[in-house]
């Protein structure tokens, strides 16, 4: 099974890092450059957070503020689920899911070790579906009776 530690170790180093007390404005300009849908909050060495479209969508256009005087500190996500860089991706999938999140806060022996996202995960298992999904696991959902359901 594909752990963490496998998914952050063939992602590039980021470049998608901005600081807690830039500007929300000067943060927009970097995420699209990155072309990512988030940026990672570091002050030092230090994790603080990540800043994301939904947080600018949140936080600042909804709440009135305005990203030329709003500092990335006041409106990113300080809150993200944890997992361990020895956990599975099948793990991060569920855990994602149960808190209705698309990033997880990824923690080693030494700390911050990254963040996985939803794609992350994406990739893994279009690339990989027999290491991310336990083969039993794969029959029972292959299996499941859906009837007359219509999603």
């Amino acid at each position: 099974m594909i752990r963490v530690k496998e998914i952050l170790n063939k992602k590039r180093r980021p470049t998608n890092v901005v600081r807690p007390g830039d500007l929300v404005i000067d943060a927009l300009v970097l995420l699209n450059s990155v072309n990512l849908s988030y940026l990672i909050v570091m002050e030092g060495d230090q994790y603080k957070g990540i800043f994301c479209e939904r947080d600018y969508c949140r936080n600042v256009i909804l709440k009135g503020r305005s990203s030329k005087t709003s500092t990335v500190e006041e409106v990113m996500t300080t809150d993200l689920p944890v997992v361990e860089a020895s956990d599975t991706a099948e793990y991060c999938m569920h855990t994602m899911n149960q808190h209705k999140t698309r990033y997880l806060l990824a923690l080693n022996d030494a700390g911050f070790a990254g963040i996985v996202t939803i794609h992350d995960l994406l990739r893994q298992v279009l690339s990989n579906r027999e290491d991310v999904f336990d083969h039993s696991l794969a029959e029972s959902l292959i299996a499941q009776e859906e009837g007359d359901k219509i999603f």
